[in-house]
């Protein structure tokens, strides 16, 4: 039921709030969809166990975040969660692929990801969310205008997915090297709990977490940047292991780019590099991006957000990956 003017509590309570929509609490949509004892659960758990090893240096494979910007058409993504399927088993032996969900969508369509085999990685934009999907995603990112926000990096103590904080938009490295100390100690926050009641969260910190080079003012993925925020986790005492995202400023929000940043990356992991654990990528089943107009139908499968790489230049990115990590390997 909507909350209408006729339940403020005072002249003073709620001025400027039209309505309140209440939702379902947590507890109820997990009884109705449902993971324990599944093949959900079992690739849930999979995932993490191996994206840990990747992060703590006990896999040579490399961690792929791929898919759309965002999700406005769940049919779609369940297309490309499909295809995605093939990629992940055609790599398994040197990619650990996941489908990138950025979405506010209900439970639904991340369970129906994840029945489709491909695991699922989102960004976490507060403290409750988590408490609807934390179950199903496998890795989490906290995103450059936020993780300087201690509120994120008390909730990153706390998921249960390893979690990857991107660097400033201006392309201040330090304060994700923050945010990495931050989460990883005990913490006390406001949230809600699985019932929906207001609780107070006790964490025991995410030793799992790790910073994304997403550029700034300029570029960071080169072999020059890789190295300068590796010195600044050394300096901090921190594992030297990061993630290069080849959209946004690294691309200068050109998506055709991201082939060339991958090029890049690709070349330094040839070269030896180990300290590069992971990629992100905007991928979608059509490249390039659309228009929301009012009578016009949308493109199935392409981007309403920032513009995507294609699917055919996606499926030639992560073959370039793999062979840049058993060149890698060739090297140990």
């Amino acid at each position: 039921m909507n909350q209408h003017i006729d339940d403020k509590t005072s002249l003073t309570d709620d001025e400027r709030i039209d309505r309140i929509i209440p939702l379902p609490p947590p507890e109820h949509l997990i009884r109705f969809f449902p993971i324990q004892g599944t093949p959900v659960e079992a690739l849930v758990t999979d995932t993490r166990r191996k994206l840990r090893q990747i992060l703590h240096g006990k896999s040579d494979r490399l961690l792929v975040i791929i898919g759309p910007c965002s999700i406005h058409d769940p049919a779609a993504a369940l297309a490309y969660a499909e295809r995605l399927f093939q990629e992940r088993k055609k790599h398994q032996d040197d990619l650990e692929i996941l489908m990138r969900v950025y979405f506010e969508k209900p439970r639904t369509t991340v369970v129906r990801i994840n029945q489709a085999g491909v695991p699922a990685g989102c960004e976490f934009l507060d403290v409750i969310s988590p408490q609807y999907i934390g179950d199903l995603v496998s890795w989490g990112a906290i995103g450059a205008r936020t993780t300087e926000s201690q509120v994120h990096r008390e909730l990153a103590s706390g998921l249960s997915a390893p979690v990857g904080f991107k660097n400033g938009t201006d392309g201040n490295v330090k304060i994700a090297v923050d945010a990495l100390l931050a989460a990883g100690q005990k913490h006390h926050f406001l949230s809600v709990h699985k019932s929906g009641q207001v609780a107070i969260v006790e964490t025991r910190g995410n030793d799992d977490c790790h910073i994304i080079l997403r550029g700034g003012k300029a570029p960071n993925y080169d072999a020059a940047s890789v190295a300068a925020a590796c010195a600044d986790l050394a300096k901090a005492k921190l594992a030297e292991r990061l993630m290069i995202d080849c959209s946004h400023a690294n691309a200068a929000k050109q998506f055709q780019r991201q082939m060339e940043v991958a090029g890049d990356i690709g070349a330094q992991l040839a070269g030896g590099e180990r300290r590069i654990v992971g990629v992100m990528v905007e991928s979608h089943l059509v490249e390039g991006r659309q228009e929301l107009q009012p009578g016009k139908p949308l493109t199935f499968g392409q981007s309403i957000t920032d513009a995507c790489l294609g699917w055919e230049d996606s499926e030639r990115l992560l073959a370039a990956l793999a062979e840049a990590v058993r060149k890698r390997r060739k090297r140990s």
